[in-house]
């Protein structure tokens, strides 16, 4: 599944300018595909996996990211990702072990309010 989200993140590299646009843009797509579910959930759980491994996927990425020697980000961000990586992880798999609708809020908000915050940065030139 790793490869599906790394598909998305070139798919969507290639229609945006940017990295933190790129960025943004998966995070809603992550919160888009999560909120589907919620907004669905029969107990069925037909869309929950494909929408936790990309989500799962993402975050790996953006945690391998900030772990980088090479990453350009100031330390105290880096472990501000990091942190939230860790929790979204965590949380995806206890929302594996025992689904509910309600767990999944916690990751569709974070990947929101990231995506909003990134749009909000200045380009760099």
């Amino acid at each position: 599944m790793q490869n599906q989200a790394a598909a998305a993140y070139q798919q969507v590299a290639k229609q945006t300018a940017n990295p933190t646009d790129r960025e943004a843009d998966l995070l809603v797509k992550s919160a888009q595909r999560l909120q589907k579910v919620r907004d669905d959930w029969d107990g069925s759980y037909a869309d929950l996996g494909s929408a936790l491994n990309f989500t799962n996927s993402l975050w790996g990425i953006f945690l391998a990211a900030v772990a980088s020697e090479e990453s350009p980000l100031p330390n105290d961000i880096r472990q501000n990702v990091a942190n939230l990586g860790i929790f979204i992880l965590s949380r995806i798999v206890e929302i594996q072990l025992e689904p509910a609708p309600q767990k999944l809020d916690a990751i569709i908000n974070i990947n929101r309010e990231l995506a909003a915050g990134l749009r909000q940065m200045p380009a760099k030139q």
